[in-house]
């Protein structure tokens, strides 16, 4: 996010996998990614906003192997548990998309 620098990235969750893998010749991966890290860092905002640390829950963005940026969530499971309960609480906990 914009204001974190890079180190925000590793401040404790450690995140495996992200940025690895093979890279297939010709494929855009920096369009995708560019893609996926503009969501990531609307929903990281959007987090901020709502009380929480990005040290404990954030968006991380990503590719998949095609070449289609991936946004991943990564939390410690106290803090994806209170999201979840967030979630839940503005679909009326039926689980469904309102």
């Amino acid at each position: 996010m914009t204001g974190f620098g890079e180190d925000w990235l590793n401040d404790g969750l450690d995140v495996p996998g992200v940025d690895s893998g093979l890279w297939v010749s010709g494929v855009d991966y920096i369009a995708a990614w560019r893609e996926a890290h503009e969501a990531a860092d609307r929903l990281n905002r959007a987090l901020l906003g709502m009380g929480f640390e990005l040290s404990a829950v954030r968006a991380v963005a990503s590719t998949d192997e095609g070449g289609r940026g991936v946004v991943r969530l990564a939390g410690w499971p106290g803090a994806v548990e209170r999201l979840a309960g967030l979630l839940e609480a503005r679909t009326g906990g039926d689980g469904g998309a309102a």
